[in-house]
């Protein structure tokens, strides 16, 4: 993906490589089917998103769809089979969602990053063979691999069972999913063991588990992810399920396993992003016929002083929020490459070359963030008196600022600006390379 940004809410994308079988539409045209399915995807998640966003049922229909137009498959690891990688286009498509549907979006986001799990925190066969299953059964991935000592990776505790120690295992607990719970084929979570002490990654079958879904009523945005809290009773789990054990500090984790929480940072930086193009591209819409009255240019008798698409002030507004769009996007193209020739380089990657893409990461961030709240704060004022009144037909401007909200609350700019400048100025790398709340 690169920084330029195209017509909103549409991102760029790259050639696609075929990661699974294609849709079953009988094309075979490579660098356009995914783009147009990912497209065709958005534009029917955006009929009823308000809708739906007022509904506040489990995302069990809007998963369905997902599965149908193959989205799930899009970001497999490289692997025998014909399947290969392509994030750049995966968070392209990440982000078109979310310009329909950032809830959505944000399940299938943290769902690209969890099936690199494998990869990033087992060994190379280990990961292969589980790799080669999730594809061939298509697997939809949910979980929270953060450091059993936070308080978002605390709850869970392995223990081996059996004459053969370690051989098998039961996992107990809960723990607090922000995406995906009730609707995901596989769990990949972090627990501790109950021997060592150590923080091991494991993968969990959602069968044997219980889910209480949080109401939706009870979130002030992303109200249709699939969040809820997980509960494991002696939930069985095989020694093939334990992918291996994670260092605690930046220190002795490697390089490569210190992505894992940069991928998922950056491609929610993505569906907030997506969010916010959302919210500008349905507002200029409104904004081009102006059925009602703009809350800057009213002569007092109900109508505008000039027609809508010349008024001067709602000319200035969408230059300042597509600019800040585009600046986002910018910065946050650049962190997107750099975090695919990161993938790419595998286990090799040194830690100089891992500080520099937390860098870019951070920076993202810092720039996307504000950006985000700046667009969907100012799409409201600029429809506050063109919302249609009918709730069948109501655009649902809140949803697009209540998303962005709950997405921006997860990072704090104050905390990435003195880390990027610390790693600037003094050269430091420490904060940027394996932050204990990782992975929600």
């Amino acid at each position: 993906m690169t920084g330029a940004m195209a017509p909103y809410p549409v991102a760029p994308y790259p050639a696609a490589r075929y990661v699974i079988a294609p849709p079953a539409t009988g094309e075979q045209d490579g660098d356009g089917i995914w783009p147009r399915a990912v497209r065709e995807l958005a534009d029917d998640l955006a009929v009823d998103a308000s809708a739906r966003d007022r509904a506040g049922k489990p995302p069990f229909e809007e998963v369905s769809r997902l599965r149908e137009a193959g989205l799930p498959g899009f970001l497999a690891p490289p692997g025998p089979g014909g399947r290969g990688t392509d994030w750049g286009t995966a968070c392209a498509a990440v982000r078109e969602i979310a310009a329909a549907d950032s809830s959505l979006a944000e399940l299938l986001a943290r769902h690209y990053v969890l099936s690199w799990g494998p990869r990033l925190f087992g060994a190379p066969e280990h990961a292969a063979r589980v790799e080669s299953r999730a594809a061939r059964e298509r697997w939809l991935w949910a979980g929270s691999t953060e450091a059993p000592g936070t308080p978002a990776g605390a709850g869970l505790l392995l223990t081996p069972v059996g004459k053969k120690a370690g051989r098998k295992y039961v996992l107990n607990g809960q723990r607090a999913l922000a995406a995906g719970a009730g609707v995901a084929d596989r769990l990949l979570l972090s627990a501790v063991h109950a021997d060592s002490g150590e923080s091991v990654i494991v993968v969990v079958d959602p069968a044997f588990t219980t889910v209480c879904p949080e109401a939706p009523e009870g979130r002030l945005g992303q109200r249709l992810t699939g969040a809820a809290t997980v509960g494991f009773e002696d939930v069985p789990v095989a020694a093939g399920q334990v992918l291996g054990t994670v260092p605690g500090d930046e220190y002795t984790v490697s390089p490569y396993t210190a992505l894992a929480p940069l991928a998922l940072r950056l491609i929610l930086l993505h569906v907030g992003l997506g969010n916010a193009e959302g919210a500008l591209a349905e507002a200029r819409d409104i904004s081009r016929v102006a059925p009602g009255v703009h809350p800057f240019t009213d002569t007092g008798s109900g109508e505008y002083a000039t027609a809508p698409g010349e008024d001067p002030y709602l000319l200035l507004a969408y230059g300042e929020l597509a600019t800040s769009a585009h600046s986002a996007s910018s910065v946050v193209g650049r962190a997107t490459d750099a975090m695919a020739q990161g993938l790419l380089i595998g286990p090799g990657l040194g830690p100089d070359e891992r500080a520099e893409i937390a860098f870019l990461v951070a920076a993202a961030e810092a720039v996307a963030t504000e950006s985000a709240l700046r667009i969907t704060t100012r799409v409201l004022e600029l429809t506050a008196g063109n919302q249609a009144p009918s709730p069948a037909t109501d655009p649902g401007f809140d949803r697009f600022w209540r998303n962005a909200r709950a997405l921006t609350t997860r990072s704090s700019p104050a905390h990435r600006l003195r880390d990027i400048g610390a790693h600037y100025l003094n050269g430091a790398r420490a904060d940027l390379m394996w932050p204990p709340a990782a992975m929600r």
